[in-house]
């Protein structure tokens, strides 16, 4: 199963918005790579939820709960939704700096591609971010 990574500023969306709305579409990504990772993603699979811009740290997990589709306010085809829930938050938030710093996650997309909104996680980083946020991979 896919792990993922996803960006959100918190001034417009922060991780508490998520928790009081149990369950959101993700939208906004008009990026083709991270369409393509969109795109990827299954029901069931879990992401990180990360504050950009401010605070630059992941916050809390979440799950894929609806697949990729249309986004019926869209006019381009290659640009859709994935719906998410809040699964938990994080014990100890683990910031960029602190991920960098990690020999483990030095070829983590977040670090390689800084720019991309919505990021593959690979098994290997998937449990070395869930130990250093003090929860269970």
């Amino acid at each position: 199963m896919a792990h993922w990574l996803l960006k959100s500023e918190p001034a417009k969306y922060p991780w508490e918005q998520m928790v009081k709305d149990k369950r959101t579409h993700w939208d906004g990504v008009h990026n083709f790579q991270a369409a393509l990772n969109m795109k990827a993603m299954k029901e069931g699979e879990r992401a990180f939820f990360y504050h950009s811009n401010e605070g630059k740290e992941i916050v809390g997990v979440i799950e894929i709960v609806r697949a990729f589709y249309p986004n019926p306010d869209e006019p381009s085809p290659h640009f859709g939704l994935v719906d998410v829930a809040p699964v938990m938050p994080v014990k100890t938030p683990v910031t960029l700096a602190e991920m960098k710093g990690t020999s483990e996650l030095s070829g983590m997309a977040l670090i390689r591609q800084s720019r991309l909104s919505v990021c593959p996680v690979t098994d290997q980083e998937w449990a070395v971010v869930c130990k250093m946020a003090g929860i269970e991979a």
